[in-house]
């Protein structure tokens, strides 16, 4: 499997899980969480180090292989998490470079060990995509670096042959970028899609070194930084995240205010900015009313309840309130006798804290003045 493979294959795997995301930018994680993700592996050229710690230009590559993860965590509900992780790696060798002589390679390198992660949620960083709260952190840690029957040598011949079978551990930091996308059924679950960096430090491994068939020599070859770019997809789920409330009983789409008032309540589903057939009957009932008393504006505002960022909220609201004058319009009353205010979660009708989705702060009040 190519990079570019690898990389069209987790676009496509992403998308079928997107399209069940909340359209709000999703909160930082509060509480314990668990997470695994899988995905593929591209481990870059490994050089060999001589005796006096110079790396040489003589190397071998690998195949893209595989990379799972699983990590527990906590979230601060600041946007910083603490988790910590294990995980397993895997590749193939597939040649060797610069060692004088066409040369090919087998076996495999397999890694796996325990990191600890700092983790920063970026909530809000990309306003245009309000459903996708990207991530970034640091990490450090142990690996343990197998080789598996690893074995280069010279293509034509197959000697000189350099041969190990042999398992070491080093110190091991990584970088992550990654992007949650929670599931609007279950705010606790959430897809990740990221991208990893991950190195090791120099090993020292037991081998062989094979000149002709039968002359064998046992000593000890020393690889280079073990450098890692692993694309993943996985699940989260926030044991500290609010569950979803419990279905009301059913309310009222629209509610005209006391007619002494002159003044209309169009309420909305929640994330939503269209009318239904309900609301669209009180703004009608609206602009007719208009018709009938002498006004000077029409006020058109709208709100939202508080389960967004007050960023998402305000944009929300303006696209409630737009919605409302268009059909005003639609029905009659004249553009410029408007004004459209978008006032997000604002003067909320019924008081709660944050992040709490109330039918009757998604609302549009429409004021004949």
């Amino acid at each position: 499997m190519t990079l570019k493979n690898l990389l069209l294959a987790t676009t496509l795997i992403a998308v079928p899980l997107g399209s069940e995301a909340q359209t709000f930018n999703p909160p930082p994680v509060t509480g314990p969480y668990v997470s695994f993700g899988g995905g593929g592996n591209f481990l870059q050229d490994e050089h060999f180090v001589g005796r006096n710690g110079t790396t040489s230009n003589a190397s071998v590559s690998s195949h893209i292989g595989g990379v799972a993860v699983g990590a527990i965590g906590y979230g601060l509900g600041n946007g910083l998490r603490l988790e910590f992780e294990g995980d397993y790696r895997h590749n193939g060798f597939s040649r060797g470079n610069n060692f004088g002589f066409p040369a090919g390679a087998g076996g495999g390198e397999t890694k796996f060990g325990p990191m600890f992660n700092a983790v920063y949620d970026l909530t809000g960083l990309i306003p245009d995509f309000p459903y996708v709260a990207p991530y970034a952190g640091l990490g450090v840690g142990y690996q343990w670096a197998r080789l598996n029957a690893f074995h280069t040598y010279a293509a034509d011949t197959g000697f000189p042959k350099l041969a190990s079978d042999d398992s070491r551990g080093a110190l091991a930091y990584q970088a992550i970028i990654g992007a949650v996308i929670p599931f609007q059924f279950l705010p606790q679950l959430a897809t990740t899609i990221e991208y990893r960096f991950l190195g090791l430090a120099d090993r020292n491994y037991d081998a062989t070194a094979t000149t002709a068939p039968g002359v064998a020599t046992a000593g000890r070859v020393k690889l280079g930084n073990d450098f890692n770019h692993a694309l993943l997809i996985g699940v989260r789920y926030n044991f500290g995240a609010p569950t979803p409330a419990p279905a009301a009983a059913p309310l009222p789409t629209a509610v005209p205010a006391p007619a002494a008032a002159r003044s209309y309540l169009v309420f909305f589903d929640w994330d939503k900015a269209t009318l239904t057939e309900r609301a669209r009957a009180i703004v009608k009932e609206a602009a007719d009313n208009s018709t009938r008393v002498q006004y000077t504006r029409i006020e058109v505002n709208g709100y939202t309840d508080t389960s967004g960022t007050p960023r998402y909220n305000k944009g929300l609201s303006e696209r409630r309130a737009r919605a409302v004058a268009g059909e005003l319009i639609r029905d009659g009353v004249a553009q410029n006798a408007i004004d459209i205010h978008g006032l997000g979660d604002t003067n909320l009708l019924v008081s709660t804290g944050p992040g709490v989705r109330e039918p009757q702060n998604r609302r549009v009040e429409i004021i004949i003045r």
